[in-house]
């Protein structure tokens, strides 16, 4: 429901207020415009999540099915010291990058070095396969991350850029309509008296010439 804006019913008013609608018609058609564009890129993230998840769940069951197989045949001492010493390196950097004016993470993850770093001889190739399954999702899972994060931050923005243009949708659109309606009637209805006490003002005048 619209409410009539508390302004004096001026012409310089009707004016403002017809420059201020006409700017806020053009800013809600550019919001919804942005949020429609955010809805496509969250979908599009979505899905990518959702795939990219189930690809890691996958992986990580398989890796440790095999870290358990292997972990049965061997006592954990000799698995602690086989692990003790890790010769691959991991890096990560952080950036960002503007989707639909949302700056979202970015991250380039590295990897130096290899994760074999324990007597082969020693060791079941479970524990190999279980290695390189783990080393795999671990990029996977901080592209999950870049992703998941994404998807939080635009949903943010989507609910904020909802409210802004439900708020010029349905309050303040609405009432600058309702008030120029109001001022431009308010003035007609000036004018008409106007003319009504011009036209009495002439009667009087003709009456006196003819008397």
């Amino acid at each position: 429901m619209s409410n009539k804006l508390n302004v004096n019913p001026t012409r310089q008013e009707l004016l403002k207020l017809k420059t201020k609608l006409k700017t806020a018609l053009r800013g809600h058609k550019l919001l919804k415009e942005k949020r429609d564009g955010l809805m496509k890129s969250f979908m599009t993230i979505i899905r990518e999540a959702k795939d990219l998840r189930e690809k890691i769940e996958q992986e990580l069951g398989r890796g440790f099915f095999s870290f358990v197989f292997f972990s049965a045949k061997m006592r954990r001492s000799a698995i602690n010291e086989a692990l003790m010493v890790p010769t691959k390196k991991v890096t990560m950097q952080a950036t960002t990058k503007n989707v639909m004016g949302v700056e979202v993470p970015q991250f380039k993850y590295t990897e130096k070095g290899d994760f074999l770093s324990y007597d082969l001889a020693t060791t079941s190739t479970s524990l190999d396969k279980a290695l390189i399954v783990f080393s795999g999702a671990i990029a996977d899972m901080v592209m999950l991350a870049e992703i998941e994060h994404s998807a939080k931050l635009l949903a943010e923005e989507i609910e904020k850029t909802r409210r802004r243009v439900n708020a010029l949708e349905y309050v303040f659109i609405p009432d600058m309509e309702e008030t120029i309606k109001y001022i431009t009637a308010k003035l007609n209805e000036q004018e008409r008296a106007s003319i009504i006490a011009l036209m009495k003002v002439k009667e009087i005048i003709a009456k006196q010439e003819t008397a």
